[in-house]
């Protein structure tokens, strides 16, 4: 089966969590993701500056690992990552700002990548949101 994964809510967020653990045992039961979404406050998962407690896993640093192991496509929303602070370098110099911390291996596109993802996969499944 053929996933498009979309995730609305922060780090932190115990559907974060639910929807990595997901995308991990969909790939490792033989399963295809075509894309991840990253939405709302779920762009800060792509972020490079979350710092995770001690005690908590890192799920930042997760994905990131799935995404480049997996060679995964894993887009964030520019909309709800600009106006969160999540920036590449690109946007960070037309916004004059001192950096960036959003890299590879994500890619800021718009909503019409989710919904590209919705008409290539058999099943959209999201996580978190209001």
């Amino acid at each position: 089966m053929k996933f498009a994964i979309a995730l609305f809510s922060a780090p932190h967020a115990p559907s974060s969590r639910r929807a990595l653990r997901f995308a991990q045992a969909a790939l490792a039961g033989g399963h295809e993701i075509v894309r991840l979404f990253f939405y709302q406050d779920g762009v800060h998962s792509a972020s490079s500056n979350p710092v995770s407690a001690q005690d908590e896993p890192d799920l930042p640093a997760e994905w990131r690992e799935l995404v480049r192991t997996q060679q995964l496509d894993a887009v964030v929303c520019i909309a709800a990552a600009l106006r969160r602070g999540v920036l590449n370098d690109e946007e960070a110099q037309r916004y004059e700002r001192n950096a960036a911390n959003l890299s590879a291996p994500w890619e800021l596109s718009g909503l019409g990548q989710l919904h590209e993802a919705t008409q290539m996969a058999d099943r959209l499944v999201c996580f978190g949101g209001p």
